[in-house]
């Protein structure tokens, strides 16, 4: 029974001292005076930064930054710093001005630690974090700050509700439109069709330079038709036409040929004889 008991005893020392080397080995080493003095600079100075001091911080260069960060004796970086001041004047428009926090809440893994508070501003409180990431050697730096507003159960609703029925109005105004869309394909063939007519008609005939200098005449208005020039046209000076109609005339007649005498000769409209 006594060995038993020992045994015990010896399996659960075994196991606390294993617990408790894996929870020193765990986090980052860091001196708790030291982060929280930079964590509350870091605020106090964001708190008080107006726009034109953040305008002059980011007029800087690379390197004025850095020299800068590391006259100030504080575990900072020069982009690190920059996006810290950015992220509280969004903190500050959410939430309202700044009026103070409560203590530290220090969070430490392998590679970085987390610092955490409750900050009260003038509209709601908020909370706040500040992450100290660890290089190659170890050291600690300064990589972020995030100023989250604390919203109560009906403002968290009301924004659920309001971002649900804009992304359901949304839906159902492009939905209307598809509608439209479809509504309007049926007019798509009576175009065509209005343009396959448009394509397809006879285009007018072109006139060349040369048949319109060959033929003037054709296009003046006043000009006679061809078969009135030919009822106007003189013939009586026609002989030989005229000595064989009358001789054909005495020989149908049985007359001798000096007792006609042919005047004129018009030619009839139509092409028969009667």
């Amino acid at each position: 029974m006594k060995k038993k008991i020992s045994l015990l005893l010896c399996t659960l020392t075994v196991v606390f001292a294993l617990a408790g080397c894996s929870g020193k080995d765990s986090g980052v080493e860091y001196d708790q005076a030291t982060i929280e003095e930079a964590t509350e600079f870091l605020i106090s100075y964001c708190s008080t930064a107006d726009d034109t001091t953040i305008e002059q911080w980011n007029s800087l260069s690379d390197e004025q930054l850095d020299i800068q960060m590391a006259q100030s004796g504080y575990p900072f970086t020069g982009d690190s710093f920059l996006s810290s001041m950015d992220a509280w004047q969004a903190g500050v428009d959410e939430c309202g001005a700044y009026e103070g926090h409560g203590d530290f809440t220090y969070d430490a893994s392998q590679t970085q630690l987390s610092v955490t508070t409750t900050a009260q501003f003038a509209d709601r409180e908020a909370n706040l974090e500040v992450i100290y990431k660890a290089d190659v050697r170890g050291n600690l730096h300064l990589d972020s700050l995030t100023v989250s507003g604390i919203y109560s159960m009906g403002e968290v609703l009301s924004k659920a509700g309001l971002n649900t029925l804009l992304g359901m109005g949304t839906v159902f105004c492009v939905l209307i439109i598809i509608c439209v869309i479809i509504s309007l394909l049926k007019y798509i063939p009576k175009l065509q069709e209005a343009f396959s007519r448009k394509n397809t008609a006879a285009p007018a005939p072109e006139i060349s330079t040369a048949q319109a200098s060959e033929a003037p005449a054709q296009s003046a208005p006043d000009q006679p038709a061809p078969e009135t020039q030919a009822e106007a046209e003189d013939v009586t000076d026609d002989s030989e036409l005229a000595a064989v109609i009358a001789a054909a005339i005495a020989a149908s007649e049985e007359v001798p040929a000096d007792g006609f005498i042919v005047r004129s000769i018009r030619r009839r409209k139509s092409n028969k004889w009667i």
